[in-house]
C-alpha cells in the first residue's frame, strides 16, 4: 500500500494505471475511520481494479466557530484499517497543495445546497463540491463511494457530477450504526457518556416516524410535532433542523409518501450530529 502526499505523485500514479487499462474506485474521507468507512472500502474494493482512499480534513467546508481545529485525526489507525481493507493508495494531501497561494476557483451547486445543512452552515457545500471535484480530477476514478448518512451531501455530489458531465459513477451505501442504533460518525468521539446516551434520540425519532407512518399518520406537521416533543425531552439536545423532504428535490412535503426522507441535525452539547432515513419503504430510483 502506497501513502502519497503529493498531488503530482497521485496524478502520475493514476494516469499510469489508467494507461495500463486499470480502473480506479475511490473513497473520499476526512479520516478518523470507523466501520462505516470500512463498509465503503469493502464495497469499493470489489468494484474496480484499484482502490484509492483519500484522507483530507477540508478547511473550506468548515465555517467560523466549527470544529476544524479539533477534528479528530489518527493517521496510524486509518492506514492500518486501509491496509486491512485492501486499499492500494492512501492519498493524504496537505492543504497547501489543495489550496495553494492565490487559489480562487470554486464549484457551486445551486438550489439543493441552500436548505438543511446548507442553511445552517453557509458555504459548507461550496467547500464540499470544490474539494470533491478536485479529488476527482486528481485521482480520475471510474466510481466513487459515499455513505448515505450525509444524505444531502450525496444528493449534491450526484447533481454536480450530472451537471458537469463528470465520468464518475456515484454509489451511496447504507448508514452503518452502532448496536444501540446511533449512526457511526467520527464526531461521536466528542460525546461524553451522558451525551452519548442522549444522542440515541436521533435513531429513536426515526423509529417513531416510521411507526407513525405505518400506523397511517401521513401528515408531516403532526409527525414532526411528535418527534420534536420527543427530542426536546432530552435536556442536552438542541434541534438544528427536523424536516421531512422529497428524496430528490429536498423540498419539504406536506404528506408522507415513498419519496419522503426524515432529515435531522441536532447539537448535543457542542457536538453536531446528523441522521436520516426514509419514513416509508422507498421507491426504487435510477441513480443519477
Amino acid at each position: 500500500m502506497l501513502i502519497l502526499d503529493s498531488v503530482a505523485a497521485m496524478q502520475q500514479w493514476s494516469q499510469a494505471r489508467r494507461q495500463a487499462g486499470q480502473d480506479i474506485a475511490f473513497v473520499p474521507t476526512m479520516g478518523f475511520l470507523h466501520q462505516g468507512h470500512v463498509s465503503l472500502l469493502d464495497a469499493a474494493r470489489k468494484a474496480a481494479d484499484l482502490l484509492v482512499l483519500s484522507i483530507f480534513v477540508n478547511p473550506t467546508q468548515f465555517g467560523a466557530g466549527e470544529d476544524f481545529d479539533t477534528y479528530p485525526q489518527d493517521l496510524a489507525k486509518d492506514t492500518h484499517l486501509a491496509k486491512k481493507a485492501g486499499v492500494d493508495v492512501v492519498f493524504v494531501p496537505p492543504a497547501a497543495q489543495m489550496y495553494p497561494q492565490g487559489y480562487n476557483s470554486w464549484v457551486e451547486v445551486a438550489g439543493i445546497t441552500e436548505v438543511l445543512c446548507g442553511a445552517s452552515r453557509p458555504g459548507h457545500f461550496r467547500g464540499v463540491t470544490t474539494v470533491v471535484n478536485k479529488l476527482f480530477n486528481i485521482i480520475a476514478p471510474r466510481v466513487a463511494f459515499f455513505g448515505n448518512k450525509d444524505f444531502q451531501q450525496l444528493a449534491v455530489i450526484r447533481r454536480m457530477v450530472k451537471d458537469l458531465n463528470l465520468p464518475v459513477d456515484i454509489v451511496g451505501l447504507p448508514i452503518v450504526r452502532e448496536a444501540d442504533g446511533l449512526a457511526m460518525s467520527s464526531r461521536n468521539s466528542y460525546l461524553a457518556q451522558e451525551e452519548r446516551q442522549q444522542a440515541l434520540c436521533l435513531s429513536q425519532a426515526i423509529a417513531q416516524a416510521q411507526q407513525l407512518a405505518k400506523n397511517g399518520e401521513l401528515r408531516v406537521t403532526e409527525i414532526l410535532h411528535r418527534l420534536r416533543m420527543s427530542i426536546e425531552s432530552h435536556l442536552l439536545v438542541k434541534i438544528d433542523y427536523l424536516k421531512i423532504c422529497h428524496q430528490d428535490s429536498l423540498q419539504e412535503q406536506m404528506l408522507v409518501d415513498e419519496n419522503s426522507v426524515l432529515l435531522l441535525a441536532v447539537f448535543i452539547g457542542r457536538t453536531r450530529l446528523i441522521d436520516n432515513a426514509f419514513v416509508m419503504e422507498p421507491v426504487a430510483k435510477i441513480p443519477l
